[in-house]
């Protein structure tokens, strides 16, 4: 199950490298930059690369609305392009993951271009569509990015369900011929040699069958939205079934091809909720834990997840880990904190790579890329243009990799499709290879330990008791028990480690590397400093 070992690297395409001076990213420059990832004794290092959607689409959300799910959109190369990603990205051992996105389409799919066109339409149960009550919309159910989810159709008299934008329309998981069609989308990119999937929204397929309305908690949210429970959109039973289908699907291709669900919940999350899509080990492989992505920057916050998310997992399931990705501000200007900013990246780092569970890194955060506000005139997130200046949308985590200082950070030969860090001059990949202190080689050198560490890849975890500001835990595989002791705060700390049957550690990894062995008979951390050590 390589899945469970690998370290997995999202790319959102369209910001990672530009080949063919558009100013987007595309296939082809993820192509040229795969030794910075793997291959090469200067690389990083990671195992699979996830893509964000690459399908053909009008990109009104930029992918996630597709309208052809067997084919590459332009804008990033083609399936010939696509084929070659593969084999090289075989030839350095990275799998390649694809987002499937099929929850909606968009409304340019030709499946609901015909599917509107009448009521007879072989293809009108594609989609959610019902008769108006009272001249209304069915119930109150609301669109994510904002507005009602009903959309009336003034040719056919009927209203159609879109969970997100208007222009992105619900499939119907009722319907058996879309869970042929669907079925035939993973066979098809699976027979292209496809590692696996991120299943984006799983747990948004199936809609109450009743329709019936969302309570209401005004004291929930502050948008009409975030006010409703939501009880009857999303988080049916019938999903399961359907989860099980992909999996046989998964399953028969060798047994190595993996899925990940975004089991997505609101702060603070739910462990459990996530854990259920798992199955007996006949769903889901694994599901994002969106709790620990809302985790605050404290010992204790991350101790209650990480004991949560093990809590929830059945002895069949198992754990992965993010701090950052497309949809949510990246971990480093969540927890950025003046002169205290690297160190806790490099904390952050350590934290991801040593727990038991599947690590996924964000494009960008091993050189510490931050976020950066957009003005109103620059924001193409269709969230962001809703919602500003409330909200200012997801673009600003979606920025171009800065590769070096120049003009438009080695990213393009001409202005990106999104501006570019403030900062890129001085945050780039060509000064952070340059710096043997760097983020960029606290990243490479956990992830070469990882690798090498049976121990970090695969053994248990226990939490340990200690000082509340420290977060202490010991993997164990065998006889061999690495100790991890992270200090969150910015000042000395003592472990307070009383149970644990010894008093020295042959160090692998200190992020400060100026370790005091002891102090009485208790480890002693300096500010910010986390320690990854065999136990003696």
């Amino acid at each position: 199950m390589w899945w469970k070992e690998a370290v997995v690297y999202q790319i959102y395409p369209r910001s990672f490298y530009d080949s063919n001076g558009d100013g987007i990213g595309d296939l082809a420059g993820i192509i040229e930059k795969l030794d910075y990832l793997n291959g090469k004794k200067d690389s990083l290092g990671i195992d699979a690369i996830w893509l964000s959607p690459i399908n053909p689409s009008p990109m009104i959300d930029f992918g996630y609305d597709i309208s052809d799910y067997k084919d590459i959109d332009s804008i990033f190369g083609n399936l010939e392009v696509f084929k070659k990603l593969i084999k090289e990205s075989k030839k350095r051992n990275i799998k390649i993951l694809m987002d499937l996105v099929v929850n909606h389409t968009s409304d340019q799919h030709p499946w609901f271009i015909e599917s509107r066109s009448s009521l007879e339409n072989p293809k009108r149960d594609y989609y959610i569509w019902v008769d108006p009550v009272n001249g209304k919309p069915p119930n109150n159910w609301l669109g994510a990015f904002g507005g009602n989810a009903w959309e009336f159709d003034t040719e056919t008299h009927q209203y159609y369900y879109h969970g997100f934008t208007v222009e992105q329309p619900d499939l119907n998981w009722r319907n058996k011929d879309v869970q042929k069609e669907i079925q035939d989308v993973i066979k098809f990119w699976l027979d292209l040699g496809v590692d696996g999937f991120r299943l984006d929204v799983v747990n948004y397929y199936f809609k109450d069958e009743k329709l019936r309305s969302n309570p209401i908690d005004l004291l929930k949210g502050l948008r009409p939205y975030d006010v409703q429970i939501h009880k009857y959109d999303r988080d049916r039973k019938e999903t399961h079934s359907i989860l099980k289908k992909f999996r046989k699907i998964l399953d028969s291709y060798n047994g190595n091809r993996v899925s990940i669900g975004e089991v997505f919940i609101e702060p603070p999350g739910n462990p459990k909720l996530a854990n259920s899509y798992l199955g007996e080990n006949d769903e889901l492989h694994m599901a994002f834990n969106f709790a620990f992505l809302y985790s605050s920057w404290n010992a204790f916050s991350f101790r209650d997840e990480i004991i949560a998310w093990e809590k929830a997992l059945d002895q069949n399931g198992w754990p992965n880990y993010t701090l950052s990705n497309h949809d949510q501000i990246r971990h480093i200007s969540r927890y950025k904190k003046g002169k205290e900013t690297v160190p806790r990246a490099k904390l952050a780092a350590l934290l991801l790579l040593s727990l038991r569970g599947t690590p996924f890194l964000y494009y960008g955060e091993e050189i510490g890329m931050e976020d950066q506000p957009l003005p109103k005139e620059k924001i193409q997130d269709p969230l962001g243009k809703k919602y500003w200046p409330i909200f200012s949308g997801r673009d600003r985590t979606r920025l171009p990799m800065c590769w070096d200082g120049s003009k438009y950070a080695g990213f393009s030969e001409v202005e990106p499709w999104l501006p570019l860090n403030r900062n890129y001059k001085e945050v780039n990949v060509e000064n952070s290879l340059e710096d043997k202190n760097s983020l960029f080689y606290t990243y490479k050198n956990l992830l070469e330990i990882r690798r090498e560490s049976k121990t970090l890849k695969k053994g248990d975890i226990e939490i340990l008791k200690s000082n509340k500001e420290i977060l202490a835990y010991l993997r164990t595989y065998k006889s061999e028990r690495i100790l991890v002791l992270i200090n969150f705060t910015n000042s000395d700390q003592d472990c307070n480690l009383k149970k644990l049957d010894t008093k020295k550690l042959e160090i692998i990894f200190d992020t400060h590397n100026k370790f005091i062995k002891e102090k009485i008979s208790d480890f002693y951390l300096y500010p910010n400093q986390g320690i990854i050590g065999k136990v003696i």
